[in-house]
């Protein structure tokens, strides 16, 4: 009956240059969710404006006291928050700590979680402490940015390499930098989004995305994704406009495929996640131990709130695993009442 169904808040949008991506990944949840089973809502947030789109087409504002809103002139709580926002409030553990505060339990990892997976640099150094191969990389902060020259960045780094925000849930600010004379420019575009900006090695090879996620019952590793695009790197317009070709499973050997499962798995234990992410990695030709040829699996990024249009990279992999997203999303919102 509908009154036993429980309330589901899809929370979106939020304050960083991804507000209208989000926006569009609410959507495609809104899609794929079990209407029989859940009352599913939008929630769009910006700054201090947080209301909920009601059945008649209108909007209402959010209680932030307990999140519930009125409709129809009665109260309504929600029970569960599938948080979709890409960038702050929803992916740096602010968003997750007022759920925290308030009870109200929520589809992505926990508070420190999701500001370790947030810092890009810091992400990097606490996984490497772990094992996980990960690209050389130093951070420069807004205001500090002449303690690190450019002759120490191209020393210690390399040309080309990497500039991008160190603490941003999205594509922009990213640059490819070829020559010492690009450096400026680029942690100036970096820091347009972020006040920390990493510089990061860049590694030659092939880049694929993979998602996974787990309950009390299983674990789901999906088929990777390989990325090709004939831009300078997966940058905004490859990741949205089309400048890319998406390749599901991606092109792997089965020993890389098993080994990138693993390391997956891995990842997601050592950091206690929760719902599902995705984790992007650069698979580089080397050497292993013993002098054979080997692929070398750098991990990028951790990304906890992936996107989730119909295009997106985790529902194109549901369904090359021959899975169904609503059954996808009802194992994660389930697993947190059991």
């Amino acid at each position: 009956m509908e009154n036993q169904k429980k309330n589901i808040a899809i929370v979106c949008g939020g304050d960083s240059s991804e507000h209208d991506v989000s926006l569009r990944s609410a959507r495609g949840l809104y899609s794929f969710f079990d209407k029989e089973r859940y009352n599913i809502r939008i929630v769009d947030i910006k700054g201090q404006d947080w209301h909920v789109e009601l059945t008649d087409g209108t909007t209402a504002p959010i209680d932030r006291n307990d999140f519930s809103f009125v409709e129809n002139g009665v109260a309504v709580q929600f029970d569960y928050a599938y948080i979709t926002i890409h960038g702050t409030p929803g992916e740096n553990g602010l968003l997750q700590g007022y759920f925290d505060l308030i009870g109200l339990p929520y589809s992505t990892s926990g508070v420190l979680v999701e500001a370790i997976t947030f810092d890009k640099f810091v992400l990097n150094q606490y996984l490497r402490g772990y094992g996980v191969l990960v690209a050389d990389s130093l951070l420069i902060r807004k205001g500090y940015e002449e303690m690190v020259s450019d002759d120490e960045v191209e020393r210690r780094i390399g040309m080309p390499c990497f500039v991008k925000p160190a603490a941003d849930g999205s594509s922009f600010g990213v640059s490819k930098v070829k020559n010492k004379d690009q450096l400026a420019p680029a942690i100036r575009k970096a820091i347009m989004e972020s006040p920390e900006v990493m510089v990061e090695q860049y590694i030659e090879g092939t880049e694929i995305s993979i998602g996974v996620y787990k309950t009390k019952e299983k674990t789901v590793v999906l088929p990777a994704t390989e990325v090709v695009t004939s831009n300078e790197f997966f940058d905004y317009d490859a990741k949205y406009n089309g400048q890319v070709k998406e390749i599901t499973p991606a092109r792997l050997s089965d020993d890389t495929t098993r080994r990138v499962r693993e390391i997956t798995s891995h990842i997601y234990d050592i950091l206690g996640c929760n719902g599902i992410i995705r984790i992007d990695y650069i698979i580089a030709k080397g050497k292993g131990r013993d002098g054979r040829d080997t692929d070398k699996i750098y991990m990028l990024e951790v990304n906890t709130t992936p996107g989730m249009t119909p295009t997106s990279f985790i529902p194109q992999q549901v369904r090359a695993a021959g899975l169904e997203m609503k059954d996808v999303l009802t194992d994660i919102v389930e697993n947190q009442f059991q």
